[in-house]
C-alpha cells in the first residue's frame, strides 16, 4: 500500500470513528483535523469536501461491519445457523464495534433522516445489501428444505434488523447490555420456531 493510501485509509478510519459517535452534523472539520492529525490541505488532498468524506466514511464504517458478518457466517450450512450466527455476531458488535460509536447504519439513518440526503440515501444502500443478505440466505435455505416455503424472506429480514437495531439504541441509551441480550434470545427462539 502506498503512503497516499495509507493516508487515504487513515482519514476513512478516524473520519468514520468520529461521524459515527458525534454525528456528521456534529463533526467539524477542526475535529476531523484533529482526530486524523492532518491539516485541511492535507485532508482535501483525498477528499474534496466533508460531504464526499462523510459517504466514503461511512461506506469504510459498513463494510467494516459487514466483514464481521460474512465472517460470522463461514463454516455455517444451514440457513437457520447461518441467521443465528448473523444475530449473535451483531450483539458481540454491540459490545465490541470495529468503529466506535455503535452501529453505523442506525446512527446514520437517524441523523440523516431529514438534514443529508446523500447520506440518507448512502444508508438505504446499506441497508439493502443487509437485507438481500438475509433474503438470499433464507431462499436458499427454502430451496434446500431448511425453511418452510411459505416464509416471507423480506418479513424476516425487516424483523431481525428492526429488533437487532432497537435492541442496540435500548442498550447503549440505558448504558446496560440486557436490552441487546433479551433481543438476541428472542431472535434464535424465533428462527428456531418460526422458520
Amino acid at each position: 500500500m502506498s503512503k497516499a493510501q495509507e493516508t487515504r485509509e487513515k482519514i476513512l478510519r478516524e473520519a468514520a470513528a468520529l461521524f459515527n459517535q458525534y454525528g456528521y452534523s456534529g463533526s467539524s472539520m477542526s475535529d476531523i483535523m484533529r482526530v486524523t492529525g492532518l491539516q485541511k490541505g492535507g485532508i482535501y488532498n483525498h477528499f474534496h469536501s466533508k460531504d464526499e468524506l462523510a459517504l466514503q466514511a461511512f461506506d469504510f464504517a459498513v463494510q467494516c461491519m459487514r466483514k464481521e458478518y460474512l465472517g460470522a457466517l463461514k463454516g455455517n450450512k444451514n440457513a437457520i445457523d447461518r441467521l443465528k450466527a448473523m444475530v449473535s455476531a451483531f450483539s458481540k458488535l454491540a459490545e465490541n464495534s470495529p468503529i466506535p460509536g455503535g452501529c453505523p447504519l442506525l446512527n446514520t439513518a437517524v441523523e440523516s433522516d431529514d438534514a443529508h440526503p446523500a447520506l440518507r440515501q448512502r444508508a438505504q444502500i446499506a441497508m439493502d445489501g443487509w437485507r438481500a443478505l438475509i433474503c438470499k440466505i433464507i431462499d436458499k435455505g427454502i430451496a434446500k428444505g431448511e425453511v418452510r416455503e411459505n416464509v416471507e424472506a423480506d418479513a424476516v429480514a425487516t424483523i431481525l434488523i428492526s429488533t437487532l437495531e432497537g435492541a442496540i439504541m435500548m442498550s447503549k441509551l440505558y448504558g446496560d447490555p440486557i436490552h441487546i441480550n433479551r433481543a438476541i434470545t428472542h431472535l434464535h427462539a424465533y428462527l428456531d420456531n418460526q422458520l
